[in-house]
């Protein structure tokens, strides 16, 4: 089954010419979306992938319309592919069903397999350039020395919560758990 998915950005803007084209090329049900590439949420696009089944080719105009990055693009046709689902973009003229085809998508899958290749090299000299200046990686602690120890002494008064120390301190109970297992065990005991 041949299933179309047409989209344009804009409210105003008209899927006529899309639509027409995904029918004159035979699509048998039609997916229609007004909403940004960009946007991860499509309701009409997740409809349209999970309606599928092994041995439909979806359909889409142009490849702009499926995806806006080369990244999300051939995620898609990854788990299409997977799923023994084909692919067939009308302009320019893609067809994953087709050796063509996949050779086609196999040259964009290599030039965004090099991307994230190019994205992780420049991660990681950044992290290393980094170090190399006494920056530590990482998510800051969220309570100093001074503060665990300012937490100790409260919490040796028995009618001060956890909970009311953590408000001071401007963290969850969960952290104050987790610099101080003993707090826990306290706090069990109590209820």
């Amino acid at each position: 089954m041949l299933i179309g998915y047409a989209r344009v950005s804009t409210l105003d803007q008209d899927p006529a010419l899309q639509l027409d084209a995904l029918k004159a090329a035979g699509c048998e049900r039609l997916y229609e979306e007004k909403a940004s590439g960009a946007k991860e949420d499509r309701p009409e696009l997740a409809k349209a992938l999970d309606h599928m089944r092994k041995g439909d080719v979806l359909v889409v105009w142009k490849l702009d319309r499926l995806a806006r990055s080369l990244k999300q693009l051939v995620l898609i046709l990854e788990d299409l592919g997977q799923r023994g689902i084909g692919f067939r973009c009308l302009a320019p003229a893609i067809d994953t069903t087709t050796p063509e085809g996949r050779l086609l998508y196999s040259i964009t899958a290599a030039f965004a397999e090099f991307e994230r290749e190019i994205i992780r090299q420049r991660t990681r000299a950044g992290l290393k350039a980094a170090l190399a200046r006494g920056r530590k990686g990482g998510r800051p602690k969220a309570l100093t020395p001074d503060k665990i120890a300012k937490a100790k002494a409260v919490l040796r008064d028995p009618t001060i919560s956890v909970a009311a120390v953590a408000k001071i301190l401007g963290v969850s109970r969960a952290t104050i758990y987790a610099y101080m297992p003993e707090a826990r065990t306290r706090a069990q005991k109590a209820s």
